[in-house]
């Protein structure tokens, strides 16, 4: 392993599961630092951004679906920034002292609720100058869910017209400003009047509140003749009235994990999962570098109050929380 005189001691302090279950399992304690293999590097965490997928995590819904072989101390979080501070030998393209941002979901050797983490070297790409390494702490594991679902299920083409239903949620306030780099028309459903502001700011033009606007008058203003595509990034009862917007052919797609779920008799939506590897990696950096994509960083907990972090995330916020680890 390679490393400089800033590999730290061998203990670092994480927020750990003993058992899985509420946000109260979460607790910050000393651990041992997980070791860094040939392809691997070892980053000092800076970010880590939380997601509501990590509730599905924290209760232990992956762990049961995938019929893991967990190992107590668990450490969540799968996306951070940071500083790579030791690499393994067969690390290409990458050094010690790079400012990074990587996306591991149910990394076998820990998650980014941590001082620092080991991952593979397929998932970590350089930080775009275009933003802080707070966004590069949240951006990705929402960014690369949105580009999957917009460019490899829905196939969204330059010209066609999508509706984002939850726009100003972390998927969904990358996702705007991913189809509007692609050339798609963007029709914008937020949350609340602040959500909408949020969404207008990101230089989407047709945004309306999902709370008290009229969906269908406004979407059949901006698309007399129907949407393309719609990606859903939130359940609820407002999917049937986006289930009327579209064209007869009209594509319909939302991530896993979106609940309640968007499947109905009135909709025929294709789930799909955001996972990473490093094809879409490269091209969601491809777009933060060349298309002004940003990600909005609603509020930012101290890891010791990852608790905390994780009841916040049932309650009203915009684009992304995280936590601040160094």
């Amino acid at each position: 392993m390679n490393s400089n005189s800033g590999t730290p001691a061998e203990f670092m302090k994480a927020a750990v599961l003993h058992e899985f279950g509420s946000e109260g399992q979460l607790i910050t304690e000393s651990i041992p630092l997980p070791d860094v293999g040939d392809s691997e590097v070892l980053i000092k965490v800076e970010f880590a951004g939380i997601g509501q997928w990590d509730i599905f995590e924290r209760e232990g819904g992956y762990a049961e679906m995938l019929e893991m072989n967990v190992k107590f101390p668990y450490v969540l979080g799968s996306e951070g920034s940071g500083t790579i501070v030791s690499i393994g030998k067969e690390v290409k393209g990458l050094a010690v002292g790079d400012k990074v941002m990587a996306t591991g979901f149910l990394n076998p050797k820990g998650g980014f609720y941590a001082e620092f983490a080991t991952i593979d070297q397929k998932y970590v790409t350089l930080v775009p100058p275009s933003i802080s390494i707070q966004e590069a702490g949240v951006i990705s594991g929402v960014g690369i869910t949105a580009l999957r679902g917009l460019e490899d299920v829905l196939q969204l083409k330059k010209e066609e017209s999508i509706v984002v239903f939850g726009a100003s949620g972390g998927v969904g306030h990358l996702a705007v400003q991913l189809a509007k780099q692609i050339g798609a028309r963007v029709f914008a459903i937020a949350s609340g009047a602040d959500g909408v502001e949020i969404v207008r700011q990101l230089g989407i033009e047709n945004v309306v509140d999902g709370y008290k606007d009229d969906l269908l008058s406004a979407a059949k203003a901006v698309e007399p003749e129907g949407f393309d595509a719609a990606l859903l990034t939130a359940g609820g009862e407002a999917v049937k009235t986006i289930a009327q917007m579209m064209k007869a052919d009209g594509r319909i797609a939302y991530p896993n994990g979106v609940f309640p779920l968007p499947e109905s008799d009135e909709v025929k939506a294709v789930s799909y999962n955001g996972d990473p590897d490093a094809d879409i990696i490269s091209r969601f950096t491809h777009y933060v570098k060349n298309g002004n994509v940003r990600a909005h960083l609603d509020h930012s907990f101290p890891l010791e109050q990852a608790s905390s972090a994780h009841l916040a995330l049932k309650k009203h916020y915009l684009g992304k929380l995280g936590l601040k680890i160094s």
